[in-house]
Parts: structure tokens; sequence; C-alpha cells
């Protein structure tokens, strides 16, 4: 929280600095490029309801958060949403002012919704009265500063480097002349005298606009959504160090930069804007409430989310009893990514005795993993978590010092070739010799990439004593509901994408590895479990894994759907018949997965996915995570065999084997959390791409390895980009709020939730629902306030 300088610790001033900290903290984080995770954009606002969040949103981005009321007609008139659907979405509306019957709701739907607007700036006031485009010159002279300063090595040159970002910026202004040259005169002398504290900026700045308290904290979340991903950019940076038990003022910075302008803007063109301004004031200072058309969009979205669980419902069975299970022929445990349903399915339909489960992609390890020829680590585990154990896949120092100076090297070299003056030499010189190169990337004759880390196998560092071991091992094969019945051989499938020339790659890799290939997690897991020590720990402590088990990690690539094992890393001619088996199983249900995904994707074939991998134009490689909107965590019996289309998260989960229900805590905390953070972030990039969308990926220049603009210049975009959710006539993305179905005690889920706030708020104001499952059925719904309703068959019958 901010804190204000002693001789202005007046409540005044304390309530301004704390409406800066909670405008700041309803910001979303975005992740740099090289890690990049989904992020729930509604991060800031799942303290209240969607329709609470719609008038705010509104306010201060002029967003709506649902889809154009055409889909919802649609999706009526054909049948998927029913009046049933609508009635039930009606009567569990919070809203007061909710319409009265579906009739007046029917008769809402029919009409086009009032576009919103947002309050406007002091630069919107005054581009407004001079004709000048303020707005677009405070965004590009900021977003030109901020590309520099944020910069994680693609540039030459930074301006003053270890400098806070207001010091810094402070310096620049004062020598940046384009806001005078536009017309806001003697703006660097201004720059130069203001405080030189963010605090005392912002304190400042608001006295010259007349700023109250009930207005700031609206008015402060109104510019930093104006400055677009560079404040998101910030508000991840504050994020890493809180987890790592610090803060970051940057945001802080931001916004007083922001301020400043604002002030400058009003000491030049206040007699223009000052009677405008106090209205914006004044509606700042109201309380967000929702309109007639946002309480109805807010319900129509329920019913369709409610129609989609009808339909998710009749897929599911009951499973099957059986007195005996036979050893299966081979056991795969996949990541929970949707992508992996489809191929799931697909190998278990190859063989009855393959059987599959799924778990987090970082399979319970959570490691800062330091690769081959790098300083930096990375973070192998979801962002939620900070790193418990380090690994490393770096050789012995003199080959280590030699894969340092290669990569160093290919960066210099790039460097050269990319910068401003030295790439006109490099095309001169060296132009022609990429002549084969171009030619082989333009056909996607370019080799298949590989993310096997240069070969080198990772290890723990500093290794587990043989308590540790067995601890780590038992925890994980509980979470994964895997303690028993294990098969000959088991595989751990990690996941990542091949794809070129795509600066959000690591979008598509793990989620729950932090941006990263699942290939290292996957990898040391298998080598605790096959680890003499952790056996002989896991069979004192009630869990033997019989002698002949043997753990492969492997790695699922999501584009290609080919499957890379690293069975070198564990050699065993015992078992190289369960190898080949395994190996042609995995290839025959690669080709199926294919087939099945390249009908979603435009002008694909299912031969030809490789070559999408490989294609340097490609802006649809594959399609992610689009679609996903359920997380069912339950026995694989209750999913096995039902086509789910790969929309839905499976976590094999078993309550009847979860002593005290901390598996169940765990999945609920974590996995589903994370989960919901994906399904809202391809929610807000379908539903408000200016707002929370990545943009036009043919447009999109990268800065300083953080993230993309378009164009060259401006806001930074974050979130995902339109080519991800959509084949350019169509949305590929069903924007739904995340649906949960847990097969569990409603005792057990009740005290779960009791526990965490932050969990029970997701549920609470609609932006997850939790459905409890019995015998693979659906029995009840979570209702806010830690309650229940009993669901009865026709939940499934009207599917």
């Amino acid at each position: 929280m901010l804190t204000p300088p002693t001789s202005l610790a007046t409540p005044q001033v304390t309530a301004l600095l704390q409406a800066a900290d909670r405008a700041a903290r309803r910001v979303p984080p975005a992740f740099p490029l090289d890690a990049t995770v989904a992020v729930n954009p509604f991060l800031g606002q799942t303290g209240e309801d969607m329709g609470t969040a719609a008038a705010r949103l509104a306010r201060v981005a002029g967003s709506d958060i649902v889809p154009a009321r055409r889909l919802q007609a649609d999706a009526l008139a054909s049948g998927e949403i029913s009046d049933q659907d609508l009635q039930d979405a009606l009567d569990a509306a919070p809203f007061a002012d909710k319409p009265a019957d579906i009739e007046s709701l029917r008769a809402r739907l029919a009409q086009p919704a009032a576009a919103p607007s947002p309050l406007p700036t002091l630069a919107d006031l005054a581009a407004r009265a001079t004709g000048t485009d303020w707005p677009e010159i405070v965004a590009r002279t900021t977003g030109l500063w901020a590309a520099g300063h944020f910069d994680r090595g693609q540039a030459l040159w930074t301006p003053a480097p270890g400098r806070s970002a207001f010091a810094a910026w402070r310096e620049w202004a004062q020598h940046d002349l384009t806001p005078e040259l536009a017309g806001l005169a003697g703006f660097c002398r201004h720059a130069a005298a203001c405080p030189d504290t963010p605090e005392r900026a912002i304190l400042r700045a608001s006295t010259s606009l007349g700023v109250t308290g009930a207005a700031a904290e609206s008015l402060y979340h109104r510019l930093l959504v104006d400055l677009g991903g560079w404040a998101q950019h910030a508000r991840y940076l504050l994020w890493q160090a809180e987890l790592a038990g610090s803060t970051d003022a940057t945001l802080t910075d931001l916004l007083a930069i922001r301020l400043v302008f604002e002030e400058a803007l009003f000491l030049t063109f206040g007699d223009a804007v000052k009677e405008e301004w106090q209205g914006v004031l004044a509606a700042h200072g109201e309380a967000p409430g929702a309109t007639a058309d946002q309480i109805a969009d807010a319900i129509l979205q329920e019913a369709a989310e409610r129609s989609f669980q009808r339909r998710l419902a009749a897929r599911l069975h009951a499973p099957e009893k059986h007195a005996e299970t036979e050893r299966p022929a081979l056991q795969a445990a996949f990541c929970i990514d949707v992508r992996s349903e489809v191929f799931r399915r697909a190998l278990e339909s190859q063989d009855a005795g393959i059987s599959t489960l799924g778990f987090a992609g970082f399979f319970g390890l959570p490691v800062a993993h330091h690769p081959h020829g790098s300083v930096e680590s990375e973070a192998h585990l979801p962002v939620l978590l900070t790193p418990g154990m380090t690994s490393t896949a770096q050789l012995e120092p003199q080959a280590e010092t030699a894969g340092r100076i290669k990569a160093r090297a290919r960066r210099a070299w790039n460097r050269f070739r990319q910068a401003a003056v030295s790439s006109f030499a490099f095309v001169e010189a060296a132009g022609p010799l990429y002549a084969a190169k171009l030619v082989r990337d333009a056909l996607s004759l370019a080799p298949a990439h590989h993310h096997d880390h240069h070969g080198c196998a990772p290890r723990l560092d500093p290794a587990l004593t043989a308590r540790q071991k067995a601890e780590t091992a038992a925890t994980v094969l509980k979470a994964m509901s895997m303690t028993q019945g294990h098969a000959r051989l088991v595989l751990l499938l990690g996941h990542g994408a091949s794809t070129a020339n795509n600066p959000q790659e690591s979008a598509y890799h793990c989620g729950a590895c932090g941006g990263h290939t699942g290939e290292v997690s996957a990898r040391l897991l298998a080598q605790l479990l096959n680890d003499p020590e952790t056996r002989t720990g896991l069979a004192e402590r009630g869990l033997p894994i019989a002698a002949d088990t043997l753990f492969v990690a492997g790695l699922h690539d999501t584009t290609t759907d080919e499957v890379t094992l690293f069975a070198k890393d564990v050699p065993s001619e015992a078992h190289a018949a369960d190898l080949a088996f395994a190996q042609e199983k995995l290839a025959q249900a690669g080709r199926l997965a294919r087939i099945e995904r390249a009908a979603r994707l435009p002008g694909a074939s299912h031969d030809r996915l490789a070559l999408r991998a490989r294609n340097w134009a490609e802006t649809r490689p594959e399609w992610g995570l689009a679609g996903c909107s359920a997380f069912i965590a339950a026995p694989r019996g209750v999913t096995a065999g039902a086509d789910l289309g790969g929309r839905a998260f499976l976590h094999s989960y078993d309550w009847r084997a979860d002593e005290g229900m901390q598996v169940l805590e765990l999945i609920l905390t974590a996995p589903v959390v994370v989960a919901s953070w994906i399904s809202l972030q391809y929610y807000g990039s379908t539903v408000a791409p200016e707002l929370f969308g990545g943009g036009n990926k043919l447009l999109h220049n990268v800065v300083g390895g953080i993230g993309v603009v378009e164009g060259n210049g401006g806001r930074l975009r974050a979130g995902l980009p339109w080519q991800a959710v959509s084949d350019g006539a169509r949305l590929m993305h069903e924007p739904l709020r995340l649906s949960v179905l847990v097969e569990a005690p409603r005792e057990a889920v009740h005290d779960i939730l009791a526990r965490h706030e932050g969990l029970r708020a997701l549920f609470d104001n609609g932006w997850m629902h939790l459905l409890l499952l019995e015998d693979g059925k659906v029995s009840a719904r979570y209702r806010p306030g830690l309650a229940f309703e009993t669901v009865t068959s026709p939940l499934q019958e009207a599917a």
C-alpha cells in the first residue's frame, strides 16, 4: 500500500493514496513473452458480480464484457438455449431490477444494447476543445519511453537504466519536445518541476485536477486502463515482487506519469474544459450500478452457460463397477490442458488395456529450472506458486561455457541483424547468404523444432535426500490418484507447441509450467519415481510400486499431435516390447487426433498439420485452448469414451481415496483457479478484444521482449490476438465462464470454500460455476453464500 510522506499524512492524502493502491489492484498482470501464461483479465473485479463489473468497465474502458446479443438470439432461435434455461437464469439472478419474466427478457434480447462509452479523460476533453488528438500523443510518447525503459534485452540502448520508472520518465520528459510541438507549451518545464516522488506527484496532480476521495479510485483506474498493456506489465512486476515477499512501485510510477500529463493539459486548457471536467469527476464519484441492458445481458449469459452445462451433463455417465481390475497394458498421465482430452480419447480407443489420467502439467514439482547454456532460471510451475525446488540441465563447466558463448554470439548476431542502423549493412553484406533459408522457410521445409533442451536430462540440484524423495513422490502420487495398479510402463506426458515466427509461442505451452513446455517436469518426476531410494520409501509408507514398473517421460506436441518419449533417460531392455507397443499406439492416436483437430482449423488437412507448425506465415498453427469451458475432477470412468470436443480440463480424482480431502482442497485452490484464469482470458479476449485482446497478429511488432504493439508504437497489447479466437468469419471460442464439475461429498466442498475466501468469491460472484457429481450425474449446484441446491435428473434428461 502507498504511504504518504510524513509531512503530508492527512486523512485526505491517505485516502487518495489508498484509492491509488485499490485502482492498481484492479489491473490484471501481463506476463512477458518468454513465459506468457493466461491471466484472468477480470482479476480486479472478482469481488463483484458481472453486472457491477460491466458497469465499472463500461465507465473506465467503454467496453462490453458479454457477447453480442445476436449470438444469444441465434442460440435461442435454434433451441440451443431453452426457455427453461432462461427461467432458471432469471430465477438465480441476484439483481433487484431484473426483468419480471422471460417474455420481458426475450423482448430485451430483440433490442440492440446501448454501446458503452467511457468517461473521458482530461486528454479526451482537451482533444475535443482543441482538435488535437491528445490521447494519441500521450499514448505515443509514453509508449516510446516505456518500450526503452522496460526492455528485456531487445534494445541496444535503454534510457536511465537502474532508475525507477518515475525518475527515468522525468529525465526523459524534460527533453521530449513532442508534447510541446503539438501545442502543450512548457511541458518539459512542467515535467522538470513536478515532485521527485510518485506519491507527491499523484497528490499534486490530484489537487490541481480537483480530485476528491470519492472519485479518486475510479479516475485512477480509468487512467491505468488508458495505459493499456504498460500498466499490466507493471502489475506483473508487482505480482512477482509480492510472490517473493517484496513489493514494487512501478504501477504507482505509471499512474503518477499519467496524472502529470492530465495536470499539464488541465493547466493549459482548463478554461475550455473545466465545466465538463467537473461533470466527469461527479460521475466518477458515484458507485457503479448495472443498467437494465447490463442486467439483461448478464442473465442471458447465465442462460447460455446453463445450456452448455445441460449438454455437457448428457455426455457424462456412471463409471462401470469392476470387482477386480486387470493390470493396464499401458498407463499415460497427461496434463489437464483441454487439448489432451482429444488425444487421451484417441489413445484409449486403440486398446481396452490403455488407461489415461489427467494432472496439472508441472506434475507437482514446483521447480526453478536452469537450462543449458543460460544463467537465467525458469519457473516451471503455476504463477500462483513460488518455486520450492531447483533443477538444472547444465553440463560440466567446459561444455557449459561453450554453450553460453554460443548463445551470446547468437544474441549479438541477431542484434546486429535487427538494429536500426546495422540492419542495412547486414542486408548488404549477408542478405544473399540467407536466400536458401528464406526459400526453405517460405516453403515450410525447415526441420521440425524439438523441445529437448539439447538432450540434457534435467536433474534436481541440490538432490533430495532419501526421505525427501519418498515424501515428494507420495504426495504427487496421491494428488494424481495414482497410488495403486500401476502398469509395467507408465508414461508421464508434458506438452508444448511447435510454431514458427510467433511472438506468443509460450502461450501455447503449458500454463501449469509457467509458459514453458512440460518436458522438464515430466522428466524430473520420471527420474524420481524410478529411483530405488524412492521406491523403498514409498513401500514403507504403504504405497508400493511393482518392481517391473517403469516410468518414462514424454512430450506431447499439441500442434502436430506427435509424442516424443525420453526413453534414453532410463534405458531398460526388459521394457523394449512395452515401449514399442506405446510408440505404436501413440502414433495411431496422434493420427486420429490430427483428423479431429484439422476439421476445425481453416484450410487444414490432417496430414499437413506439421507443415503449419513450420510455416512462418501461419497465424493459426493450432487453436490452443480455444473452446475451454469446463473443468471435471472425477474418476476417468465418468468421462471415458465421451467426446467432449477438446473443451474440458480433465483432472483425475477419486474422493474415496482422499484422506482428509487434502487432494480435493489442492485441486480447488490451484488447478481450478488456473483453469479459471485460462477460461476468462479466452472469454475476455473474445467479448472485449479492444480492452483485453492482443489485437491483429498481422500488425504485431515485438517490443522489449515483453509484449507486442500494433504498428510502430503506442500501447502495449496484452491478451490473445484475434486470430486465436476467431477464424476470420466466426468465433472459434464460445465465450462461457468456466463450469467446474467435481465428484466429491457436499460437506467437503463446503468446508474448503469456507476456508478460502478468494476461491469462494469466484463462485459467489458468478465468475465460475460449481456443480457436484454423484456417480457421473449432476447432483447439486453451488449457490452464493455457501449454499447448495439439489439438482434432479432432468438436468441430464433435458439435454
